[in-house]
């Protein structure tokens, strides 16, 4: 009888498993259409007020989306007027939702890995992940090892998805 060999395990693979730069910390969500009338309409002499009055130090050290949820038409001013507010306390701000946070919290860091140990190797960006890795940091990761890998694959080494091969030199 044969020995039964792991390939995977054997195989010089790279894996680039994004989970492995999730950052830490709370994420909150700021809805400014709960300071709007009825939802819809502001009226700024009520939404500064509201503003005023917000628990703000409840934000502290959290990365913060702000967005409306209803289809209001809300001025520029109103969501930057929030961030100020936040400004003091939280880590990141940023406008949009979770996934949009996210995504810029892994913009920020993937521009500062150095993609170099990946270079002429083949590499797996791993596919599944039990956190809410957004497919903005995929691709930008796909994006930033292309300049260095030999080849790029997406998935589980046991049934990837090729992505991506250099050409010959």
């Amino acid at each position: 009888m044969e020995e039964i060999v792991n390939k995977v395990a054997n195989s010089t693979l790279e894996v680039f498993d994004l989970e492995d730069y999730y950052p830490k910390g709370i994420r909150a969500q700021i809805d400014i259409s709960q300071w709007l009338m009825e939802g819809f309409l502001l009226k700024e002499k009520d939404f500064r007020e509201h503003l005023k009055n917000h628990d703000w130090s409840q934000y502290k050290d959290q990365y913060v989306a702000i967005n409306c949820s209803t289809d209001a038409i809300v001025p520029a001013w109103a969501s930057i007027l929030v961030a100020v507010q936040l400004a003091p306390f939280a880590k990141k701000i940023v406008n949009g939702t979770i996934e949009d946070l996210n995504a810029a919290l892994y913009e920020e860091i993937l521009s500062k890995i150095d993609y170099s140990s990946f270079d002429n190797k083949a590499v797996i960006i791993k596919g599944c992940s039990k956190k809410p890795v957004p497919m903005r940091a995929y691709i930008l990761a796909a994006h930033n090892l292309q300049s260095f890998a030999r080849s790029i694959m997406y998935g589980e080494a046991c049934s990837a998805v090729p992505l991506y091969k250099s050409p010959k030199k």
